[in-house]
C-alpha cells in the first residue's frame, strides 16, 4: 500500500498553479519512468509508482484537488466523515480512504493496447492472481470478470500487425471477437480488448478480454527485443576483397549488404531500421547480418593454386 504523501504537488513535480493538462502530462511521464516492470531491479519502484498514482488521483480530479488545497493531506477523512452524516468525533481521525487511479484503460492510454508488463498492473487494479475481482467504486455495482485466451502468430504477422478472431465461452454463451494485434508485438505480450469479458452485475462495467500472443520460431530470423539477426552466406572472394550480397528482410524484399574487404567469418554487419517495429515509439529496430563465409566448392585449379600460394606465404611469414 502506498505511504501517505504530504504534498502531492511535490510528488508530481508541478507547482500548485499547474493546469490539469500539466498535471496529466507530469503523471504520464512519471508513470512511464517508475513503473515496477520497467525497473525490475529497484525494489522501491512499486511504492514510488503508487505514490505517483495516488497524487494523480487527487490532483487530476478538480473536485478532489479543490478539497486537497483547502484541507490538506487529510481531506479524504473529512469527505468520509461528511458521507457518514458527520458522526461524533473529529473528521481527521481514524482510517484513511485509499484511492487507486490507473485502470487498464489508463494503461492502454499510457503504453498502447499491448500491455508490456508482468501482471503487476492488472493484479493491482483489475483481477487479482487469485481470481478476485475488485469492486467498482459505484455503489452496489460489480464489474464483470476479465477473460484471457491465447493466439499464435508468425514473426511476419508480428512485423506487419494482424487480426485474429477468437472464440470465447462465457456464462452468457459462446461468441467470436476480432482482435487487432499491433505491429511489433512481442512473444508473451497481451492485447487488451475493452469490454469483451463477462458482463457486470447491477450495472457494473463488463470485464475485458486479454489475448496473450505467442510467436512461432522463424527459420531465418532470430529476434532479440526489436532487433533481428540472421546468418548471411558470403563467398570467400567477397569476404577477402569486399563486395555486396543480398539479404532477405521481413518487409518482403531483399536489400543489398555491403561487405568490407577482409571481413572475418562471424562478423556482424548492421542494417539500420530493418528490424521489428517499435511497439510504443516510432521507427524500427535494426537487422544484424552475421557473416557466414563460404568456400568455392569444388575448387577450381586456379583457386587451388591461389590457396597453395597463400599457404606458402603464411608458412614463410611465420618462419
Amino acid at each position: 500500500m502506498a505511504s501517505r504523501i504530504r504534498d502531492y504537488y511535490e510528488v508530481l513535480g508541478v507547482p500548485r498553479t499547474a493546469s490539469q493538462k500539466e498535471i496529466k502530462a507530469a503523471f504520464r511521464k512519471l508513470a512511464r519512468k517508475h513503473h515496477p516492470d520497467v525497473n525490475p531491479d529497484d525494489p522501491g519502484s512499486a511504492d514510488q509508482f503508487k505514490q505517483i498514482n495516488e497524487a494523480h488521483e487527487v490532483l487530476g480530479d478538480p473536485e478532489k484537488r479543490k478539497k486537497y488545497d483547502q484541507l490538506g493531506p487529510n481531506w479524504e477523512h473529512y469527505e468520509a466523515w461528511e458521507a457518514a452524516g458527520r458522526p461524533a468525533g473529529a473528521p481527521f481521525g481514524g482510517g484513511r480512504v485509499e484511492y487507486r487511479t490507473v485502470s487498464p484503460e489508463d494503461l492502454e492510454d499510457l503504453f498502447g493496447s499491448d500491455s508490456p508488463f508482468s501482471g503487476f498492473f492488472h493484479d493491482l487494479y483489475g483481477q487479482s492472481s487469485g481470481g478476485r475481482q475488485a469492486r467498482d467504486f459505484g455503489v452496489g455495482t460489480f464489474p464483470g470478470q476479465d477473460v484471457e485466451t491465447e493466439t499464435t502468430l508468425t514473426l511476419a504477422e508480428a512485423y506487419r500487425g494482424t487480426a485474429r478472431t477468437v472464440e470465447l465461452q462465457t456464462p452468457q454463451g459462446s461468441r467470436r471477437v476480432e482482435v487487432q494485434v499491433p505491429p511489433g508485438i512481442r512473444d508473451g505480450a497481451r492485447v487488451r480488448v475493452a469490454g469483451q469479458g463477462t458482463a457486470g452485475k447491477d450495472g457494473g462495467r463488463p470485464g475485458d478480454l486479454f489475448v496473450r500472443v505467442h510467436l512461432r520460431p522463424h527459420p531465418t530470423f532470430r529476434r532479440e527485443g526489436d532487433d533481428l539477426f540472421l546468418r548471411v552466406a558470403v563467398p570467400l572472394d567477397v569476404a577477402l576483397l569486399g563486395g555486396e550480397v543480398m539479404v532477405p528482410t521481413l518487409k518482403g524484399s531483399g536489400v543489398s549488404l555491403t561487405v568490407p574487404p577482409e571481413t572475418q567469418n562471424g562478423t556482424r554487419l548492421r542494417l539500420r531500421g530493418l528490424g521489428m517495429p517499435r511497439l510504443r515509439s516510432e521507427g524500427h529496430g535494426d537487422l544484424y547480418a552475421e557473416v557466414d563465409v563460404r568456400l568455392p566448392i569444388p575448387l577450381t585449379p586456379e583457386a587451388q593454386e591461389l590457396a597453395r600460394k597463400l599457404r606458402h606465404k603464411e608458412v614463410h611469414h611465420g618462419a
